[in-house]
């Protein structure tokens, strides 16, 4: 299997690259907007440099890539904070660009690959938020819920052709990054990168062909 993962450098992402590569992966490559500065792994790992908010960024990392087995992206982030009436629109555009435009341009990219193929995966990675909402996250969680339309919406578009989509929906991820942002939080409620890792794992292989169009919860204890 050949797989991409975007948004490999990510706190998720790192541990997803392992996970595939663990698994045997013939080829795993990594996109992220840099790796200057990051440990990349050796052997049957290859990181692309590329901005995935772009069609043109995403066309440069098939083109690199050929056809993929796989899309795991894991591309995202969060801004705000603030109620609709206080959301500024540079928070509005960023969370659209970074959680919906790269998925959308990165899915548009790798499906007439697959398509063509007659074989696909396409895993992404949401958050409770796009089914949830929350107050005070309109732009983060509006961001994921259009994640969520987009990836059901293949599924419908891809049913029948050996090419399926499906998105992952986890609750907080237990990152570094996010120990330092919430520190009073009590992380043995949050969802291990490892956990989540596997459940792509298996969206992603040929024991999966028979689900196509799932919103699967990862919540750990929350």
């Amino acid at each position: 299997m050949v797989v991409l993962i975007t948004g490999a450098t990510g706190g998720l992402g790192t541990a997803v690259v392992q996970t595939f590569l663990q698994s045997g992966a013939s080829a795993v490559f990594g996109a992220a907007l840099s790796w200057q500065g990051e440990q990349i792994p050796e052997g049957r790992f290859h990181p692309i440099e590329a901005d995935l908010a772009t069609s043109a960024g995403c066309a440069a990392v098939v083109e690199r890539t050929g056809t993929v087995d796989a899309l795991v992206h894991c591309v995202g982030g969060f801004a705000g904070g603030q109620p609709v009436a206080e959301t500024e629109d540079q928070t509005w555009d960023l969370m659209m660009n970074l959680n919906l435009r790269a998925a959308f341009c990165m899915c548009r990219a790798v499906l007439p690959g697959m398509l063509k193929a007659g074989f696909g995966r396409i895993v992404a990675v949401g958050s409770r938020t796009g089914i949830e909402p929350a107050a005070g996250l309109s732009a983060y969680g509006v961001s994921k819920a259009g994640l969520v339309a987009l990836i059901r919406t293949i599924a419908v578009e891809v049913k029948g052709t050996g090419v399926t989509a499906n998105v992952v929906m986890p609750s907080v991820i237990d990152t570094a990054a996010n120990r330092a942002a919430m520190s009073k939080a009590d992380s043995r409620k949050w969802v291990r990168p490892e956990s989540i890792a596997g459940v792509l794992l298996w969206l992603a292989s040929k024991d999966a062909a028979d689900v196509n169009g799932a919103v699967i919860p990862v919540y750990g204890n929350a």
